[in-house]
């Protein structure tokens, strides 16, 4: 059993709320803007997604389960099998055209990698992969 990390990063998108909602929810499209994220797939049950994450030369699968939906406000997610993950995604109006989205991201780092690597090290690299991943969901949203 390894240990579990919690990281949240933040950015604010020039897009109205239910614009930057919709582009959030095509989960299976998320593979364009975060870069670890090799696939993504919604099976039978819409709540239910197959995930696929490649780094640093590791590969991990793993099943999530949508725990709470609220539209244009908060997604909350949770893994049913495979890498266990927990998350949410917040989404707050600043006005007609301007979004604040805040993303929390848990995970329990793998058993063989706690050993090898420092979690503050750990959590500063995945720290800095989620903004990034989050600013390049900042352009796609307000690129159109």
């Amino acid at each position: 059993m390894g240990r579990w990390l919690e990281h949240s990063v933040t950015t604010e998108i020039q897009a109205p709320v239910e614009r930057v909602w919709e582009v959030w929810s095509d989960l299976e499209a998320m593979p364009r803007w975060m870069r670890w994220i090799e696939s993504v797939v919604t099976l039978d049950d819409p709540d239910l997604t197959d995930w696929t994450l490649v780094a640093q030369g590791f590969r991990f699968h793993w099943k999530a389960r949508i725990t709470r939906r609220v539209e244009a406000q908060q997604l909350h997610w949770e893994s049913v099998g495979g890498l266990p993950t927990r998350g949410a995604v917040r989404f707050y109006p600043q006005g007609p055209d301007c979004t604040i989205v805040r993303l929390s991201v848990s995970y329990e780092l793998p058993g063989v990698l706690a050993p090898l690597m420092d979690a503050s090290i750990m959590g500063g690299i995945v720290v800095k992969e989620l903004q990034a991943n989050l600013d390049r969901f900042r352009d796609v949203v307000e690129q159109g």
